[in-house]
């Protein structure tokens, strides 16, 4: 076994080899081939003669190759004798200097020094240390090579085949011992220390050059002494430099100037430490007041809705003592009819369907159709006789639905977008657009053919032609907003800030003016005997129709009064209202008195529409409610 490993290893050949270039332009490549038994496990020497070996997980390749990348960027790849072997276990083609290694093909390795760790640049696997291989230590540590000081570049055109130099350095070595042999090496290139541009000289050559050399600066010129010259006057200018008895002196104060900037370099490092540590207490007070201000932020907001849970429960009482007063005052009274039982209202059903608040309510009566408009754009059509069911759903309006109206067998939507649509009842489809205003159109009536439209100090009347609308009038004077319009017989009332006027129709004039309190109406309705309006401040005013003179102001509402409708009936008539404060209450017109309060809706109540003694209620929990006796 020792004899044919001898005779396996040792066996060079004479001439000069050129090195077979590698894939890798930095370096040469060791292809190496494992038995299964090691096909997941790598060897990686050194020119020291350390190695390691470095697990790879395994690929569907049981074959590798080692390049070498040189440290040192003068280190060339000197040619060496290639020992042959029987069997394709180990075949060495090439061997660089000490260098890193990587697994090329199947693997990739990197020697692991004090550098990161290494990945496979394959499929970017970690590169991990097995164990020590001593055996292939052994034999690539006993090939010999040249000196790389006794080689040159070949003449032929690879850039990186090497020959024998015959003016370099003539030994052979062995690869274990190539470093200590070159770093000694008496061809090795060294520079002269007194001037960069004398000429290279071998390391054999240096003494002598150094006894010649013209440029020896005195070892005082870095304290300002200008000599240069050769050995025999440096030695001379030695005991006459002015320099050289304040030698001790320099040295001490050189010393003294590198211990000062070792400790500015301290004091430079516990700066940044004070530093970086006052970063971190600033980064924890500001976190420390953003943790603050939420904390403030939450007690704020619990407290806004602690007080709004006290506002409301304070309405409710109000209103409940406010019921109760009026009982009290029906029983002190003796006036028990107004409190009928058959006459109480009561939910008898709820259409759910809208997307935002429910703003408008209008009846058709021929076929039993609610219609509603919503915050949501669009106008609901609901049975209210069979199936009580969502028919269809217009949409149109780039606003929200503001006000109803029908005319015939036609309806006409007001909306935020400042237009008016016209809707075929018959077919429920769009039939024409208008631009009726330059605000939003807040109310809608029709009466004797005419159309009215209300909006910013402004009511525009409309002649009807089929399906088109053609601009007949302005009605100006009016000092705001107008919320509210209400057509009777031959007169047209209109709401706006504290103040009600009646128009003629049929002139289009100004007949009447009405002054309130309470802010701007919001609600108008005319009864046989009354005009009734409700105001932004919570009141219902009453005037009698007929001397235009105001009988009562009805109380009771803790919320804007939003809308007004009339049930009339032979025996009595009935004014329902809807308010902000999220209720109905119904008022007997004979003695002036609540005679029920309706609360169902989740929501502020801002729409009613009456048809065969039904009630509708429109809120801004987007539900239509509906009641009956």
């Amino acid at each position: 076994m020792s004899s044919n490993k001898n005779a396996r290893y040792n066996r060079f050949s004479s001439g000069t080899t050129n090195i077979t270039p590698s894939e890798n332009t930095n370096g040469t490549r060791m292809e190496t081939t494992f038995g299964p038994a090691y096909s997941a496990v790598t060897t990686i020497t050194k020119a020291d003669g350390t190695n390691t070996f470095k697990q790879h997980r395994r690929t569907p390749s049981s074959s590798s190759t080692l390049t070498y990348s040189p440290r040192d960027e003068d280190d060339g790849m000197p040619p060496i004798s290639t020992p042959r072997r029987s069997d394709s276990a180990i075949s060495v083609r090439s061997l660089h200097s000490e260098s890193n290694m990587s697994l090329r093909s199947t693997f990739s390795l990197h020697e692991e020094e004090e550098e990161p760790v290494e990945k496979c640049p394959v499929d970017n696997a970690k590169l991990t240390v097995v164990v020590n291989n001593i055996a292939v230590a052994e034999q690539i540590g006993e090939l010999f090579i040249h000196c790389k000081y006794g080689c040159r570049a070949a003449a032929s055109s690879k850039p990186t085949a090497f020959e024998v130099d015959p003016r370099g350095c003539p030994f052979t070595i062995k690869l274990s011992a190539r470093k200590d042999h070159e770093s000694s090496c008496d061809y090795r290139p060294v520079r002269c220390p007194n001037n960069p541009s004398c000429p290279p000289l071998l390391k054999m050559n240096l003494e002598a050059h150094l006894k010649e050399c013209e440029h020896i600066k005195c070892p005082h010129s870095k304290y300002g002494c200008t000599f240069i010259g050769n050995q025999d006057t440096y030695e001379t200018h030695l005991e006459t430099c002015k320099f050289e008895g304040l030698k001790e002196f320099l040295q001490q104060t050189d010393d003294r100037f590198h211990e000062m900037q070792v400790a500015m370099a301290q004091k430079d490092q516990e700066i940044a430490f004070l530093r970086s540590m006052l970063g971190k207490l600033s980064e924890k007070i500001d976190q420390l007041e953003k943790n603050l201000e939420l904390k403030f932020d939450v007690l704020d907001e619990n407290q806004s809705k602690l007080s709004e849970d006290l506002m409301e429960f304070r309405r409710d009482a109000s209103m409940l003592n406010d019921e109760l007063s009026h009982i009290n005052a029906r029983l002190n009274t003796g006036i028990l009819g107004s409190y009928d039982p058959q006459q109480i209202f009561k939910c008898k059903g709820t259409f759910v369907g809208h997307q935002g608040p429910v703003w408008c309510l209008c009846v058709y009566s021929i076929g039993d159709l609610l219609f509603s408009g919503s915050s949501d754009k669009t106008i609901k059509v609901w049975d209210t006789c069979t199936t009580y069911k969502c028919q269809k759903t217009l949409e149109g309006h780039d606003g929200i639905v503001l006000a109803l109206c029908i005319q015939g067998n036609k309806l006409y939507s007001g909306s935020a977008d400042c237009t008016i649509i016209v809707w075929d009842i018959q077919n429920l489809q769009k039939v024409n657009t208008i631009r009726a205003h330059d605000n939003p159109v807040c109310t809608l009536v029709s009466s004797h053919n005419m159309l009215f439209s209300g909006s910013l100090k402004a009511i525009k009347v409309w002649d009807i032609v089929g399906t088109e609308l053609k601009l007949k009038k302005e009605l100006t004077g009016l000092n705001h907003w107008v919320r509210a319009l209400v057509a009777s017989q031959n007169y047209l009332y209109s709401g706006s800030y504290q103040t009600i006027k009646i128009w003629d129709i049929r002139n289009l004039e100004c007949v009447h003016v009405l002054q309130t309190s309470g802010g701007s109406v919001y609600s108008i309705a005319v009864t046989n005997h009354h005009i009734v309006c409700g105001t932004y401040e919570n009141l219902i005013h009453v005037w009698d129709i007929e001397t235009k003179e105001q009988v009562r102001t009805l109380t009771g509402h803790v919320g804007t009064v939003y809308a007004l409708a009339v049930i009339s009936t032979p025996d009595q008539t009935k004014v329902f209202s809807a308010s902000y404060d999220r209720s109905l209450r119904v008022w007997s017109m004979d003695n002036m008195i609540c005679t029920q309060t309706l609360l169902r809706h989740q929501g502020s109540v801002t729409a009613l529409a009456v048809s065969r003694g039904r009630l509708f209620s429109g809120a801004v929990d987007s539900t239509v409610k509906v009641w009956t006796c």
